[in-house]
């Protein structure tokens, strides 16, 4: 499963000594297992232009952005004539829970609910 995390998330964890971001893994405290991320935003509004990639409210990878041939500047995206407000962060591949991964036909949730389990189970 694939979850966006929030810079400034990730520098709250680190700082109450919870987790932190090492050489392309999220690195979680107490935990043997770490988990692989790679630089991402998450493209929050329109702020000037017409959106005709349909980027508001999707994550996007910086190896995505530079396909597109747009530039990130701190929390920002230009593409063109098009500039989009962003939150920096990384995108993290964690593993499905067992109990969501049974559920019902197969489905797993939301990616909010998986996001409020892992961080239950991991920074609780």
């Amino acid at each position: 499963m694939r979850l966006f995390l929030p810079q400034t998330l990730l520098e709250e964890w680190a700082l109450e000594d919870k987790a932190d971001v090492k050489d392309g893994v999220l690195v979680v405290a107490g935990e043997e297992g770490v988990y692989p991320v790679v630089p991402a935003v998450h493209i929050v509004q329109l702020v000037t232009g017409e959106d005709a990639n349909g980027l508001v409210s999707k994550v996007k990878t910086e190896e995505q952005l530079e396909r597109l041939g747009a530039e990130q500047m701190a929390d920002s995206v230009l593409l063109g004539d098009t500039a989009y407000e962003v939150v920096p962060g990384y995108v993290a591949e964690v593993p499905v829970p067992p109990s969501d991964a049974s559920s019902g036909e197969g489905k797993t949730g939301s990616e909010a609910d998986l996001l409020a389990a892992f961080l239950l189970n991991k920074m609780g």
